[in-house]
């Protein structure tokens, strides 16, 4: 109860010195103030549904999800497709440690042999990628989930395209779309009911760019309820949105034109398959039985819309 009476008295005080200092929200990494605007997917709106997936069989449709995107080893531990199943009408996309290192059946997609990095021991979660099944550039992209509850890892739900890693200055040939980053499980300081959002361009070396509408709180227990974390990409901006409202806007670097690819995934904070807390502010993990392992991404569906004057 006090922590959600700090965090209202933050938001109101935040939001009078927002009078005096339009930047503050960005230099403490919080939200923008919600302009009001709601996605609208009515018939009658200016979007059609072109794509989706409700996860309604027993398994996931590879004609439109593949794993082929960075495999086996990925920051403090691993991915596999063994951690993705499709259950009850969902995605569910599980989070734990194996003993055990599970087998590699996978190949390098540049040099046609077994992938040099091996499995081992460690945090084990996966990661679906819709690269070469389905891309598109500009319109509204929605997911419907729950985040796992567990520290020291997160859920995401983001776009990309080969053209990200080029550094010339601008995001126009690509950037990397994060519609929500869910890292604050725990977080007792600014409440563990937030998620993140924001765009990285120009490459993952040190010439890298990114930009974040920071800090979303969301009403309601994401790690229990399902909520919609969406996205409106147009010429000139990228909107994000919770529930179907607005949570802030960015421009950086310049809107990508070219069309991008859905990634949903999880992640444990780390390097090299070690796990240990990082810059993600994720928290230190733990085996400890209070922890909720195995923990589970579960998502209800995924949907994509055009503007329906960009339609042919």
């Amino acid at each position: 109860m006090f922590a959600t009476m700090l965090k209202s008295v933050l938001k109101v005080f935040i939001s009078f010195l927002m009078v005096v200092s339009p930047n503050l929200l960005t230099l403490l990494d919080m939200g923008e103030i919600p302009q009001g605007k709601t996605i609208d997917l009515s018939e009658n709106g200016e979007f059609k549904l072109v794509w989706e997936d409700d996860f309604n069989g027993t398994e996931l449709d590879r004609s439109k999800w593949a794993f082929s995107w960075w495999i086996t080893e990925r920051k403090g531990g691993y991915w596999h497709e063994d951690l993705v199943s499709v259950r009850d009408g969902n995605l569910v996309i599980t989070a734990k440690y194996l003993d055990e290192p599970l087998e590699n059946r996978y190949y390098d997609q540049w040099h046609n042999e077994i992938d040099f990095i091996d499995y081992k021991p460690g945090w084990y979660t996966g990661c679906i990628t819709t690269q070469g099944t389905y891309e598109q550039c500009y319109g509204y992209y929605e997911v419907r989930c729950i985040l796992p509850a567990a520290t020291g890892m997160w859920s995401a739900f983001w776009m990309m395209n080969d053209k990200v890693v080029n550094v010339d200055g601008t995001g126009k040939d690509g950037t990397e779309v994060d519609i929500f980053e869910s890292m604050y499980y725990k977080d007792h300081w600014w409440g563990n009911d937030a998620v993140i959002s924001g765009i990285v361009y120009d490459g993952y070396g040190k010439e890298i760019k990114n930009a974040s509408i920071g800090k979303v709180f969301v009403e309601g227990d994401p790690y229990t309820e399902f909520h919609t974390y969406g996205l409106e990409w147009n010429k000139d901006e990228y909107i994000f949105y919770l529930d179907g409202v607005e949570t802030g806007r960015l421009t950086a670097g310049g809107v990508s034109q070219n069309p991008e690819y859905l990634l949903l995934s999880c992640e444990f904070a780390g390097d090299n398959g070690v796990q240990h807390s990082d810059r993600h502010g994720t928290g230190e993990i733990s085996k400890t039985p209070e922890e909720n392992w195995p923990a589970e991404f579960i998502v209800d569906y995924v949907r994509c819309y055009q503007y329906k004057d960009l339609i042919k």
